[in-house]
Parts: C-alpha cells; sequence; structure tokens
C-alpha cells in the first residue's frame, strides 16, 4: 500500500539508528537520500541493499511530480536525511505537503534529531521553547536576531563551525554578552562536547579551541 516513510538516522553513533527504522528501509521499494554516498554508508553498515535515488534542497521540487507518482502506483518509499529527522533543517517538507495533497499515508518514525540532546544538556528551561535552525546568512539575518533579542523562551540554532564565531560576536551584540548560552558539538560522537556560560565566554573559548562538527546553540530566554 503507498505510503511515505520519515526515516530519523543516528547524528553520529550507528548505534542509534532503532530496529523499526532498519526494518522499514529494508522493506520499501526504494530510499530517497540527501546525499546517496553518505546514506550507501549507512545502509552498508546495516546491511541494507536498496535503490537509491538522490533528494535534496537542489532537486526536490523537479523530482517531486515522479515520486509521488510512483506513491500513487501503490510504492512504499522511505526518506532520510544525512543525519536526524527528516524535514527538521533537512528536505522533508515539500514531499510531506505533497502526500497529505494527495492523500497517500505519510508515517514518521520516531529517533535522532540534534536540538533535543542539545536542549537538554543546556540545562535551560526545556518546556517551552523556540526552535529556530539555521539563520539567514545575509539578508534578514540582523532582523530576525533583533526580533528574537526579547524572546522569553529558550532558543535553539544550528550552526557550522565556519560561522560560529561570527554568530557569538552578533548575539553578544542583539543579546548582550552576559545571556547566557550553551553550545553542543559533535553529539553522540566521541568528541562530543557542550560548553555553557555567558555569551562572552563561550566565544572566548572557541576563539582559543579547535572546531569541528555539526553544532547546536542554545540561548536562555530573556529576562527582565
Amino acid at each position: 500500500m503507498a505510503k511515505l516513510f520519515i526515516v530519523p538516522t543516528p547524528i553520529g553513533n550507528l548505534n542509534d539508528i532503532t530496529f523499526r527504522a532498519i526494518q522499514t528501509l529494508k522493506d520499501v521499494d526504494y530510499i530517497l537520500a540527501e546525499d546517496t554516498r553518505q546514506t550507501a554508508k549507512l545502509l552498508s553498515h546495516f546491511t541494507i541493499n536498496k535503490k537509491l535515488v538522490p533528494f535534496h534542497q537542489h532537486n526536490e521540487h523537479k523530482a517531486l511530480e515522479r515520486i509521488i507518482e510512483d506513491l500513487k502506483q501503490n510504492k512504499t518509499v522511505a526518506i532520510v536525511s544525512d543525519a536526524g529527522t527528516p524535514g527538521i533543517s533537512d528536505p522533508g517538507f515539500l514531499i510531506v505537503r505533497a502526500c497529505i495533497q494527495n492523500e497517500i499515508d505519510v508515517e514518521c518514525l520516531p529517533g535522532a534529531t540534534a536540538f533535543v540532546p542539545a536542549l537538554i544538556n543546556s540545562g535551560f528551561p526545556c518546556d517551552k521553547f523556540v526552535f529556530e535552525g539555521f539563520l539567514p546568512h545575509k539578508k534578514g539575518r540582523h532582523t530576525r536576531l533583533n526580533l528574537l533579542k526579547e524572546e522569553t523562551r529558550t532558543i535553539i540554532f544550528y550552526e557550522s563551525t565556519h560561522r560560529l564565531l561570527k554568530t557569538l560576536e552578533q548575539f553578544s551584540e542583539f543579546f548582550g554578552e552576559t545571556r547566557q548560552i550553551s553550545v553542543s558539538r559533535e553529539l553522540t560522537k566521541i568528541h562530543e562536547e557542550t560548553v555553557r556560560g555567558s555569551v562572552a565566554e563561550v566565544l572566548e573559548y572557541y576563539k582559543n579551541n579547535s572546531l569541528k562538527g555539526e553544532i547546536v546553540i542554545v540561548v536562555s530566554g530573556f529576562q527582565e
């Protein structure tokens, strides 16, 4: 029966994949992958022999119609990103929306998402929070930070290593250098690290220490 499966994959440690995810990837007709080379390594590790179809931000609009037609022909399709849950700052939203519009079943499996352990590790309130993902690189970046500077809920950002220092400097400018933050990187991997403190303290730390891996920044909410 036609169905799209959203399948989370490990954000680092391969042991974090679920039994259900492995079985789903074995059962579907084919797998949509953000980077087929990366996903091929994962499938090889778990002895999964399945056709991989590229599906990423540069081709998802073009590929969407063909995939929907396959699903209408009672195909079963899984979508994975390079790490974590598709749709969370990764391709996935467009195809889910298209499936709903075409009355095709969608099933999202539970699994790894980088911001959850980072949020818990921060020690900040997590009963209410705002997930911002990646800030705009240029246009709209300052506007967004200005809107968020008085956000009272905990705020979560994704960031790359080569932009972290710039982002922390802008946090100092917009949020203030004493605002408490938590930076987690290499989550679930051997060199996992979480650095907590004021914006000024964390900025100083990363000016003097090497940067590698994917990064999640958690910012404490504004307090009057």
